[in-house]
């Protein structure tokens, strides 16, 4: 079993088993930061302070939860399915940590494969990670992917701030340094803070729950000498059988708040830039795609991409993107022409339009969606 407190694991392993970390882990740094992915996938960051490293952060590691109850995280289930290993030529960064890991370890649900990339770009103060999830189950799942996450700022447990900043969506923890933890790819639904405790990863139900709790820890916890745990949830999605969701997240640090935001803003624009990148390997698509506005709920704009195939009749199809209210009164058009096969990207000003819910409807051929979507003044 891998169930040992956060303090007593690090000193046995530092202590009696140094020659095997050294093997299992891989470490790279930009100048700035230094991050170091271990044997299942987890993460830790550190500050680059001359020739020395100060730790900030002990663990962030996945949690996926599928069916109630059910949820694969780092301590009760992640074993190694593809060895965690530094890539050679990176194509999307100057660093990059890869690694896939199951739920061999306990064989227990949710049967889960996830494909981790770590990247890192010299003289930067931020690290993003991708996380490819796939459903291994043989029937349709829920996924619900987030962070599990274990302060360590300024290489102290206790007297950390730890909050949930509503206004930049980011997690924040700070002694001297600052560090924030952002979700990229999604909205984040969860926001937890607590005190570390024994036993605190034990239960998937205190894992679901969390990651379900639908509320944002945003008053500072002062941590006390056993630390402080801090439980991000993305937002909840299907999975159909050998289905796969991709995952997001950043790490940003600075000296002050104001520096720590700056940095994490540089991290979105670089997430911008590898996603579209990423996107670009693809160039003909399979099929029809209408994906989740970003960022949701969102005031005044927000970005709306959808995808088109080649389609047999070899015609480009008529194109239509509109939005609605609740009551199905159209609002908008955005889209109203023939669009060859490609990936495509379209913005949405809320401007005069009050706070709810809206939707927003692609029409193709003969496919169609419609996705729901939040203003919020």
């Amino acid at each position: 079993m891998k169930q040992y407190s956060h303090i007593v694991f690090a000193f046995v392993l530092l202590i009696f088993f140094a020659g095997d970390i050294a093997n299992a882990q891989v470490t790279f740094g930009t100048g700035k930061i230094n991050v170091r992915v271990g044997t299942y996938g987890e993460i830790r960051i550190f500050t680059t302070e001359g020739v020395d490293t100060v730790q900030h952060i002990n663990r962030i590691s996945v949690l996926a939860a599928g069916n109630t109850n059910q949820v694969i995280d780092y301590w009760n289930d992640l074993d190694v399915a593809i060895p965690t290993e530094l890539v050679a030529s990176p194509m999307l960064s100057d660093y990059e940590v890869s690694g896939t890991y199951n739920n061999a370890y306990s064989g227990l649900p949710p049967n889960f494969l996830v494909a981790q990339n770590v990247y890192g770009w010299n003289d930067q103060s931020f690290s993003i990670v991708k996380w490819d999830i796939t459903n291994q189950e043989t029937g349709t799942m829920p996924v619900l992917t987030g962070l599990d996450i274990i302060q360590y700022v300024d290489e102290t447990w206790e007297d950390d701030h730890i909050f949930y900043d509503d206004t930049n969506q980011l997690l924040t923890q700070f002694d001297m340094h600052y560090v924030g933890i952002k979700i990229l790819s999604e909205p984040t639904t969860s926001a937890q803070v607590f005190d570390w405790y024994s036993g605190y990863s034990d239960s998937d139900a205190d894992f679901y729950s969390w990651l379900y709790e639908g509320t944002f820890d945003t008053t500072p916890l002062i941590t006390t000498p056993d630390g402080g745990v801090g439980i991000l949830g993305g937002t909840p999605t299907t999975f159909l059988p050998a289905g796969s969701v991709t995952f997001y997240f950043a790490v940003a640090v600075g000296a002050d708040e104001t520096e720590m935001i700056a940095n994490m803003q540089l991290a979105e624009q670089k997430f911008y830039s590898i996603t579209s990148v990423e996107s670009d390997y693809n160039t003909i698509p399979s099929e029809f795609v209408l994906e989740q506005n970003y960022p949701n709920p969102f005031n005044p704009t927000t970005k709306i991409k959808f995808t088109i195939p080649n389609v047999e009749t070899g015609h480009a199809p008529s194109v239509i993107l509109k939005v609605f209210d609740v009551l199905g009164n159209e609002v908008a058009t955005l889209v109203n022409e023939e669009k060859q096969a490609g990936e495509y990207e379209v913005e949405f000003n809320d401007t005069g339009l009050p706070s709810g819910i809206y939707f927003y409807q692609l029409r193709a051929g003969v496919f169609v969606e419609t996705k729901k979507m939040v203003i919020v003044k």
